[in-house]
C-alpha cells in the first residue's frame, strides 16, 4: 500500500492525523504530510478511514 498526496487540493483539516496519527501529520503551513510511506499492514484500516475522511480528496492509495 503506498500513500498518494495532492498537496495542492489539501485544506488542512487534519481528519486524516485525527484517524491515524502515526501515519499523518500536519506541517509547518498546515499541510498534510505523510510520516510513514509504507505503513505496517496492521494500520490498514486506519489509513484506508483517514483516506475516505477526507473532505477535500487529497489522499488516496495505490496497491
Amino acid at each position: 500500500m503506498q500513500i498518494l498526496v495532492d498537496r495542492g487540493k489539501c485544506q488542512g483539516y487534519g481528519n486524516c492525523v485525527v484517524a491515524e496519527p502515526r501515519v499523518f501529520d500536519l506541517d509547518e503551513d498546515g499541510i498534510v504530510k505523510v510520516l510513514d510511506d509504507a505503513p505496517a499492514d496492521e494500520l490498514r484500516d486506519q489509513v484506508k478511514y483517514a483516506v475516505l475522511d477526507c473532505p477535500a480528496r487529497a489522499l488516496d492509495l495505490e496497491g
